[in-house]
């Protein structure tokens, strides 16, 4: 089985998601041991940001570090264990909102495919990208 960016790039549809990981030298954190959970937004998630965005972002470093760190969750959290909690603390420092009536969501985002299992944790695909409250506030 592959490591979580090995799955990542292997799945074709986490393009954007890989180049950022990899210009924030996060890449090595994905590659750990973990388990970490991954709620991992698709190129067309990405998509759905305006282009100066993604632009500014990638101007700055610490910010999109600490966006993409929280879409990472410690431990292996499968679909199961999604449906039993409420939130899920990040790497990045905050806590995300799970809410599973009917459909499973990640605070606004809605998860697509649940349980794409690595050997460092698990991957979950989301619809939107996920931003924390104290940088949206910035």
């Amino acid at each position: 089985m592959a490591d979580i960016i090995e799955t990542a790039i292997n799945a074709g549809n986490f393009t954007t998601l890989v180049k950022l990981v990899e210009s924030t030298q996060l890449v090595d954190i994905l590659k750990s041991e973990g388990p970490y959970t991954v709620f991992a937004p698709t190129d067309d998630a990405f998509a759905k940001l305006p282009q100066e965005t993604l632009d500014g972002l990638l101007q700055d470093i610490p910010k999109l570090k600490r966006i993409l760190t929280y879409h990472v969750a410690f431990g292996d959290a499968r679909e199961e264990d999604l449906r039993q909690i409420e939130e899920a603390a990040t790497v990045e420092g905050s806590i995300v909102a799970i809410e599973s009536n009917g459909g499973i969501k990640v605070n606004e985002a809605n998860v697509l495919q649940t349980d794409i299992l690595t050997d460092n944790g698990v991957i979950h695909v989301i619809d939107s990208v996920l931003i924390p409250a104290l940088v949206a506030a910035e």
